[in-house]
């Protein structure tokens, strides 16, 4: 769970990079890594119907194409809502990218009502992410969609 002052920080970070594209989307990876329980944090743009791996900081995965509908990416996305999961070993249809994983929150990237991508976060601690963490990559996904 993050602190007020530590998302302030990093949206602060991001908001006055003069980076866009792919570059800001790895700048706020790396922002983000820096916070206790953010254990692999990465970006998926929506092409079509499957979430292709974008900019992330973490250990490499093999989900780096995932069909919307399929796991927490893909239902985020097919559901048309974030996911804020406490413990991932009670889902049904879970891709697991590291056995370490123990929670997950993804925050769709929407230009109006388009999706362009999305935030994935995995942490290593049962209930690592609330909504103070969604509130914060909520506002990071406005600034990258502005300039994606």
């Amino acid at each position: 769970m993050v602190s007020t002052e530590q998302a302030l920080a990093i949206v602060q970070q991001v908001r006055d990079s003069h980076a866009a594209g792919f570059d800001l989307r790895l700048l706020a990876m790396q922002a983000l890594d820096e916070l206790p329980d953010y254990n692999w944090s990465g970006i998926y743009r929506l092409e079509g119907d499957t979430l292709v791996l974008d900019a992330y900081v973490g250990a490499e995965t093999d989900h780096t194409r995932i069909p919307v509908g399929r796991g927490v990416c893909g239902t985020a996305v097919s559901q048309n809502k974030n996911q804020v999961i406490q413990d991932v070993r009670e889902l049904d249809n879970y891709l697991a990218c590291s056995v370490s994983t123990r929670s997950e929150i993804v925050v769709l990237i929407r230009r109006g009502e388009e999706i362009l991508g999305q935030i994935d976060i995995d942490g290593h601690r049962v209930g690592a992410f609330d909504d103070t963490d969604e509130t914060l990559l909520q506002e990071l996904a406005e600034i990258l969609a502005m300039r994606w």
